[in-house]
């Protein structure tokens, strides 16, 4: 069952590292957010597969918006 990576604050997309279809390991950066002038990368908490990606570079997004799906 394909499992969603939320977004945990307000930010802007700085860069999408991942496509659909992609297989990710632990560790890796899904995408680069900034928030308040910090980088944030988010990763991939376990290995998978990446189902959707939902943002773009430039996209704002909001806690709570789905930023990715995979299937571990």
């Amino acid at each position: 069952m394909p499992e969603d990576v939320v977004a945990e604050i307000v930010a802007t997309v700085l860069e999408v590292s991942v496509g659909d279809g992609q297989e990710v390991v632990a560790g890796d950066t899904l995408v680069l957010l900034e928030s308040m002038k910090m980088e944030i990368p988010v990763l991939a908490e376990d290995p998978g597969t990446i189902d959707l990606v939902k943002v773009a570079t430039g996209d704002v997004i909001q806690a709570g918006d789905v930023i990715a799906t995979y299937r571990a």
